[in-house]
């Protein structure tokens, strides 16, 4: 079960709230970029950036030097990941919405100094854009680690919430001669693009040709 807090009490459309665990990391393990909510020198900043989940901790990485992620360090932060999964066109403009799925954890970001667990937290992140890719590349050198940060963020507090089906109108909108119902939206892979560089004779793998 999710955390139950004041911060992850859905309140507005609390049947939507979902409580499972597995609600949760089946949003993040679905996702490509979360956004990571901080306060850099008392001013608010949402940095959009890839990430990896292992059990129950997630994975953000970014620059040493990058000042939002040194303002993330042992203070709150939040994170979110969404899915847009539709367009829910209703007979009122009251009553339009949006089918989708959300999550939301709160907690104390930690960097990762741990080599061995920095190495797992970026082969995280990797596999979840591209799963297979880290095994095909090489592995990160001492300088380029050096120049790297690993962000672990407990996902002890986290909140799921999800719209699906059709729209809502009001009883005395249901006969009006408007068409009502959901535009689905998916998201689709194009064809691999090989990179104007590439050594003659290398082929597309096959965990990245499948997905185009």
């Amino acid at each position: 079960m999710l955390s139950t807090t004041a911060r992850t009490t859905v309140r507005r459309g609390a049947k939507r709230a979902r409580t499972d665990r597995a609600d949760l990391y089946a949003v993040l393990d679905a996702g490509l970029v979360c956004h990571l909510g901080v306060l850099v020198d008392g001013s608010p900043r949402v940095i959009p950036t890839a990430y990896g989940r292992l059990g129950d901790t997630l994975y953000v990485h970014g620059s040493t030097g990058a000042a939002s992620l040194r303002a993330a360090l042992g203070h709150p932060v939040c994170v979110t990941v969404t899915h847009l999964d539709g367009l829910v066109l209703a007979r009122s403009a009251f009553h339009h919405s949006v089918n989708y799925r959300s999550a939301m954890a709160y907690g104390l970001a930690r960097i990762v100094e741990d080599d061995a667990e920095r190495l797992d937290g970026l082969r995280a992140i990797v596999e979840q854009l591209t799963p297979g890719q880290w095994e095909a590349v090489r592995a990160p050198h001492r300088k380029e680690l050096a120049k790297t940060a690993v962000l672990a963020l407990p996902l002890d507090e986290a909140s799921v919430k999800v719209r699906q089906g059709p729209p809502v109108d009001d009883e005395e909108d249901y006969d009006l001669p408007i068409w009502a119902g959901v535009l689905p939206l998916t998201m689709a892979w194009g064809a691999p693009e090989p990179d104007p560089r590439l050594s003659p004779g290398i082929s597309v793998p096959d965990h990245i040709g499948h997905r185009g």
